[in-house]
């Protein structure tokens, strides 16, 4: 069966999938949480209003400037794009036709965007024997082949973290013509403390990549950033699309950085479901990946049930993300993102009556 392979946007998986959709659809496909963006976006939408008939800035101010003043670097070290998506088109193209080094499974957007420049791609495959978890052996072995080597911190699809001592053991060993590339796009969920964006001064090789779509709630706007040296954040943007930015995000998101409690009552919000979550799936046998972010992979006690689990799913109105797009997981896992208390309910009380009759 051919899948979508991103979460969201469920009428395609439902077309895609055959099945007739339902009236009344959940979709913990995707990852954003369900509290909306934070509420001065609504209360003062008539200032953004009038930003909309104006050409936005071409460097994406004043988030730029609001991103580097939240981060302590130079803007010179930040630039912004649509969505964290475009900013892997400008990494692809920097590594064209050279090694990059994944970590499978693996956000799909990696991977389509290096193959679209040629890059040969070698790869360290995590399993559930090593609790998907990252092994510094593997690196050691295969780090002085590579040009880039491709992280994600907490890890998508697993949610798990690493700490910034493993960091920056993997930062020493990409020391040389290897740069790292941190995916960090949901170390919102846990704080900065686990931000390498600090460490970035001893580590002039590496680049991390930000989203302000999963915190912030902001997918419709496309809003990512990227920092790194001044001279590699030249030479990425070199051949990006003028105004890439539009105006509204640039000054949505430059407002978000100074909402604290915002981000404290998303990240309580969050790990609280999550437990719960955790709670019943051990509770019906199935196992989980110990996560920190805002969503939870998990497998069927039986995994060969695991196409007629997801079909029925999908006719109770809840759509879960499928891993057929993710090596090594294969269909056989699914990743639900966080809801509110009543969705996050309905999905137990849906896979409950799954659970009974089958």
């Amino acid at each position: 069966m051919n899948l979508p392979e991103h979460g969201a946007n469920p009428h395609r998986l439902y077309e895609q999938a055959g099945v007739k959709q339902p009236e009344d659809v959940i979709d913990f496909s995707e990852n954003v949480h369900p509290f909306g963006p934070p509420a001065f976006l609504k209360e003062q939408w008539a200032d953004f209003y009038d930003l909309l008939s104006s050409y936005p800035d071409p460097q994406a101010e004043p988030f730029r400037s609001a991103a580097a003043g939240y981060h302590g670097v130079l803007k010179e070290q930040v630039a912004a794009g649509n969505g964290a998506a475009e900013i892997f088109t400008w990494l692809a193209k920097r590594y064209r036709g050279k090694r990059v080094m994944l970590v499978e499974p693996a956000f799909s957007e990696y991977r389509s965007t290096l193959e679209s420049e040629k890059v040969h791609i070698l790869e360290i495959d995590l399993t559930p024997e090593n609790d998907w978890q990252l092994q510094l052996v593997d690196v050691q072995e295969q780090v002085a082949n590579c040009d880039a080597f491709y992280l994600c911190n907490p890890h998508n699809p697993t949610g798990r973290l690493m700490d910034l001592a493993q960091l920056e053991e993997i930062a020493a060993l990409c020391t040389g013509k290897c740069e790292l590339v941190i995916d960090e796009a949901f170390i919102d969920f846990i704080g900065e403390h686990a931000s390498f964006i600090p460490l970035l001064t001893r580590y002039p090789h590496v680049i991390v990549v930000r989203s302000m779509t999963k915190m912030y709630a902001l997918a419709g706007l496309r809003l990512g950033y990227v920092i790194a040296e001044s001279s590699i954040i030249q030479q990425l943007t070199g051949s990006a699309a003028h105004w890439n930015v539009n105006g509204l995000a640039a000054a949505a998101g430059a407002r978000c950085f100074s909402e604290k409690a915002y981000r404290a009552q998303i990240i309580a919000a969050a790990a609280d479901e999550r437990a719960k979550m955790e709670a019943y799936l051990e509770s019906m046998g199935c196992p989980s990946v110990a996560s920190v972010a805002n969503f939870l992979c998990f497998q069927l006690p039986d995994p060969s049930r695991s196409g007629p689990f997801f079909h029925a799913m999908l006719e109770a109105g809840i759509v879960l993300r499928h891993t057929h797009s993710f090596k090594g997981m294969d269909g056989e896992w699914f990743r639900i993102g966080m809801k509110g208390a009543s969705a996050m309910e309905r999905l137990r009380k849906e896979m409950h009556r799954w659970f009974e009759n089958n």
